[in-house]
């Protein structure tokens, strides 16, 4: 059963020049436990489309399930409700810290606000969730400043667990960190999801990234989603000319299987009243009058959508 379903969801974002389509008509779903990988180049959408799922953008259109329940529209009861069962660990580990706020109170924040915690029970929760992500005592009264990258996401991540929820947005955790750093909050996000049953959305323009801790993966140009499928069919059997450019990018250190890269070239379609078709027509190499016209993502083959409405001709 999905945990969470999303339909035709929608973000647009009024402007000088138009309407920006930002996201547009995304439909996807995520099973209990799992972790969906979103890729794309920056400003296709991905962390919108994260943040409107959780209710920090309002969506324009479109339907949000979470349990089978619609989300879409909530009161302020309900979506105070959905807060513990949803969070997000953003990008950048210093600015989605309070710098007012000691590494204590920034944990303990959450726990004060649902209530469920008082007194020595409270403090001993903190501790707890501290110790689970790997922050040594020392650092209990340390302010942001005084941490570096590593401990900072680490805070920011028990903070987001502290209530145990469902379902956690992962909104490019690892980017603004070193690569060392990086594998080390990766392995501890995969400890977390095994040890509580988390499902994730992570977000991410890193492929190697995505294949590391991935169940599925969406790829998405220009707020639309252009193939989704399991992770490994995904790296075995790429479909739409977008995704195996991002792949062929992927960098290797075998000398004996280096992949041809792909260099798009073409104008980037604008996502302000863009025309119907195929957004990654104007740099697609295989792109005819064909790919101008109105397109769908649809099913290959079990689990594997794409919406080249070419593949039968390119595969």
């Amino acid at each position: 059963m999905a945990l969470l379903e999303i339909e035709h969801l929608k973000k647009y974002f009024p402007s000088a020049r138009g309407t920006v389509h930002a996201v547009d008509d995304v439909t996807f779903s995520i099973g209990k436990g799992e972790t969906m990988g979103l890729v794309g180049e920056s400003g296709c959408g991905k962390s919108t489309l994260g943040r409107t799922i959780i209710h920090l953008l309002e969506s324009t259109e479109g339907t949000i399930r979470f349990q089978g329940e619609d989300v879409t529209r909530l009161d302020k009861r309900g979506l105070k409700k959905l807060r513990e069962d949803m969070q997000i660990i953003f990008q950048d580990p210093y600015s989605s810290l309070n710098p007012r706020l000691t590494v204590h109170d920034t944990v303990v924040e959450p726990l004060m606000l649902s209530k469920r915690f008082e007194g020595d029970a409270l403090e001993a929760e903190a501790d707890r969730l501290m110790d689970l992500v790997g922050i040594e005592k020392r650092f209990r009264m340390s302010y942001p400043h005084e941490l570096d990258g590593g401990r900072r996401q680490r805070v920011g991540i028990a903070r987001a667990i502290a209530l145990n929820p469902k379902l956690v947005v992962c909104d490019e955790p690892v980017s603004a960190l070193d690569v060392s750093i990086q594998a080390q909050i990766l392995n501890l996000l995969m400890d977390l999801q095994e040890e509580y049953e988390l499902t994730y959305l992570f977000v991410t323009h890193d492929l190697s990234v995505v294949r590391h801790i991935s169940t599925n993966i969406c790829v998405m140009y220009l707020g639309q989603m252009v193939e989704t499928c399991p992770t490994q069919e995904l790296f075995d059997h790429p479909l739409h000319p977008y995704t195996k450019a991002l792949l062929s990018a992927i960098p290797t250190i075998d000398i004996h299987n280096q992949k041809e890269r792909i260099l798009l070239k073409g104008e980037i379609n604008s996502p302000i009243n863009p025309k119907p078709g195929c957004r990654f027509a104007l740099r697609c190499p295989y792109a005819t009058e064909k790919c101008h016209q109105p397109v769908e993502l649809h099913e290959i083959s079990e689990g594997h959508f794409c919406s080249c409405c070419r593949l039968n001709e390119i595969n």
